[in-house]
């Protein structure tokens, strides 16, 4: 994952002449620096990701990188819908899984940031994709939140699996603001 781009490398990406870059950096809309002792311009790519966003551009190949992915599991609608709306589809693609089996299939293809776990599918399931999903290498960094009944908090499970839970009811915008710290922190988008 390239972290510094080139005045070229920002033209390719955003599909204009080197020259329109050098200037959106010369008139300060695009942040980044200058090679000491040379004109060379270099574009961190947080800088990057932010302009094209604030304009409006299409990401690209910066897409995947850019975007926070989560994948739901065992969710049921209003979970689903106040999450999407609370998350933002420009800054996060949700997608959502019924059972265990479709998770791994999700998780796959999405390779998520983060995974949000419903208890209400059935703790022993729910325990089971917190446990595959830990015991994978691809998915150590993958951030784990459980949702939890009431039922679920009261005995006793190993909480290490996650690294956040929340009782259900819980406030959607509360988990939506956890989720996009956790992710920023993994990703460090902003």
């Amino acid at each position: 994952m390239r972290t510094i781009f080139t005045t070229g490398q920002v033209a390719k990406i955003c599909k204009v002449a080197p020259r329109t870059v050098s200037k959106w950096f010369d008139s300060g809309r695009l942040r980044g620096y200058r090679i000491p002792g040379s004109q060379d311009r270099r574009i961190p790519r947080e800088h990057l990701i932010r302009f094209l966003k604030e304009h409006g551009m299409p990401l690209g190949e910066l897409e995947d990188e850019a975007m926070g992915k989560v994948l739901l599991v065992g969710a049921d609608a209003p979970v689903r819908n106040s999450l999407t709306d609370m998350m933002g589809e420009n800054d996060f693609k949700i997608e959502s899984a019924a059972s265990g089996f479709e998770a791994g299939i999700q998780a796959e293809s999405l390779h998520p940031d983060c995974v949000v776990v419903d208890f209400t599918m059935g703790r022993n399931e729910a325990l089971m994709i917190a446990q595959n999903l830990k015991r994978n290498n691809e998915y150590t960094e993958t951030v784990l939140i459980g949702l939890l009944s009431d039922e679920d908090s009261q005995s006793g499970f190993d909480r290490t699996l996650f690294n956040e839970t929340f009782r259900k009811p819980f406030d959607a915008a509360l988990l939506a603001e956890r989720i996009r710290t956790l992710v920023g922190r993994k990703k460090q988008i902003a």
